[in-house]
């Protein structure tokens, strides 16, 4: 009885001891690397519920990593305003940042990806090393997705633009970033949120804006055509329709020639990457391991 007995205790002490050695070892990897903290910014009806997968794999990867994923503006109040989400994000982030004095990185997810544009562009403090945008629709959304369906019953992506682009209509996020590409004139006179971001529309706050953002030191955008939502795709990249409803790649783009926030200065610095991955479902990107590694993974250092 003692034989065994000891036997599997020996084995088990070894066993807590590698543990314990394991632990040890990742706890001084991560302290002499000095991985940065890294904060998730959710996107439209999620909550941090949703990037356990992501999590496992930053602290696979990365471990030791401080990761931040905030309860705000979940589920239906992630609907509320994107400038209101902006100055929650904003508050809860910030402390974060100051505590990190060789930066923080962004990771965020679709219509997080506007939220974390917004603060970059309006914090002049910031100290964003990575900004990395995940399916975002950056150059705004137009296209009738299940989303739409359900909150929109009633309307079709041709004549949305009548609810979006009112008062009302802009007290919505998805109106924030609602681009009719047969009604530009009305997007730049009514949109509150994605139309000043991109100096679409008259903003007295532009040079600023474009200087706060460029304090970031890379900005990867990560997309692709299996998306299913975020319309069209190449928005997740800056490309956007005409007003036939061609797609015009971001480079094409007059954002873009005329670096009105800074596009194409980051792409001058060699800061600007663009991850395409097909076969990823819009509710797919954060919980796939290939994403992550070969699109997040490495600007995480």
């Amino acid at each position: 009885m003692k034989g065994p007995s000891y036997a599997f205790s020996s084995r088990r002490k070894s066993g807590a001891t590698r543990l314990l050695w394991s632990l040890f070892g990742a706890c001084l990897v991560a302290a002499v690397i000095g991985y940065k903290p890294v904060v998730i910014v959710h996107g439209l009806f999620d909550s941090s519920g949703e990037f356990v997968e992501l999590l496992r794999f930053i602290n696979q990867s990365h471990p030791g990593t401080n990761v931040s994923v905030f309860d705000l503006f979940d589920r239906s109040s992630s609907l509320q305003p994107l400038w209101k989400q902006v100055e929650g994000f904003k508050a809860a982030i910030y402390p974060i940042m100051q505590n990190a004095a060789d930066g923080v990185h962004f990771i965020c997810y679709s219509q997080g990806g506007l939220i974390c544009r917004g603060i970059l562009s309006t914090l002049p403090d910031h100290n964003v090393h990575s900004f990395i945008s995940l399916s975002s629709p950056q150059a705004g959304q137009y296209g009738d997705t299940n989303y739409l369906k359900y909150l929109f019953p009633q309307f079709m992506k041709f004549n949305l633009f009548h609810f979006c682009y009112t008062s009302v209509g802009q007290r919505i996020s998805i109106c924030n970033f609602w681009k009719d590409p047969h009604h530009m004139d009305m997007y730049v006179n009514s949109s509150d949120y994605l139309a000043l971001l991109n100096s679409e529309r008259t903003n007295p706050n532009s040079t600023v804006w474009k200087k706060n953002f460029l304090r970031v030191k890379k900005l990867v955008l990560i997309g692709g055509p299996d998306d299913g939502v975020i319309t069209p795709w190449q928005s997740s990249q800056f490309g956007f329709y005409d007003d036939n409803e061609t797609v015009v790649e971001i480079k094409d783009q007059d954002l873009y020639l005329r670096d009105v926030f800074g596009l194409k200065t980051l792409n001058a610095r060699g800061d600007l990457f663009l991850c395409s991955m097909a076969g990823v479902e819009h509710i797919n990107w954060h919980s796939n391991y290939t994403v992550f590694n070969a699109c997040i993974e490495k600007w995480l250092v």
